[in-house]
C-alpha cells in the first residue's frame, strides 16, 4: 500500500492511458475528457498533494472539459456542409419557362437540364415562355416558381 501512495501519479497516468484507448473504440469524446481529468490528477499527485485533493482536481477538470470543451469539439467534428439530396437541391435554383404557366394551368420549365411541370407560387400570376423563374417549392413532380426580375442592358 505504501508503493501505491508513493507512486499515485503512475496510477493516474495508467488511468488516463486506459481511458484514451477506450475512447478510440467509443468515439463519443466523453472518455477522452475524463482522461484529461486523470492527467490533471496526475499533475497534482506529482506536486505531492493528498489523494483527496487529487481526486477533486481530476473530477473538476473532467467536468470542466465535458462542459466547456466537448460541445465545441463535437460541433466541429459532427458539423459540415448540409447534404441536399433529391429534389430538395433544386429549391432556390433558377429555371427558364418553356410553356406558359398560369394559376389555372400547369406549364413547363427547364430546370437543371430537365423539363419539369411548374405552377406559379402566386396563383394569380401568369408567367410567359422565356421568363426566368426561381424554384420556391417542389411538391411531387411540380415545381412552384416565381418570376425573377432580369436586368436588361
Amino acid at each position: 500500500m505504501d508503493w501505491l501512495s508513493d507512486n499515485l501519479w503512475q496510477t493516474w497516468l495508467g488511468l488516463a492511458i486506459v481511458l484514451g484507448v477506450a475512447e478510440m473504440f467509443s468515439l463519443d469524446l466523453v472518455l477522452i475528457m475524463v482522461a484529461a481529468g486523470a492527467v490533471a490528477g496526475m499533475v497534482v499527485a506529482l506536486l505531492g498533494a493528498p489523494f483527496a485533493l487529487q481526486a477533486l482536481v481530476a473530477a473538476g477538470a473532467s467536468v470542466a472539459m465535458l462542459a466547456l470543451v466537448r460541445p465545441q469539439l463535437a460541433k466541429r467534428f459532427h458539423g459540415g456542409p448540409e447534404l441536399s439530396l433529391g429534389h430538395g437541391k433544386l429549391i432556390g435554383q433558377r429555371a427558364v419557362v418553356t410553356q406558359e404557366i398560369t394559376g389555372l394551368e400547369v406549364g413547363r420549365i427547364r430546370l437543371a437540364g430537365e423539363i419539369w411541370s411548374a405552377a406559379p407560387y402566386d396563383e394569380h400570376l401568369t408567367i410567359t415562355p422565356g421568363q426566368t423563374v426561381e424554384v420556391l417549392e417542389i411538391k411531387g413532380a411540380t415545381a412552384y416558381v416565381h418570376p425573377v426580375a432580369t436586368l436588361e442592358p
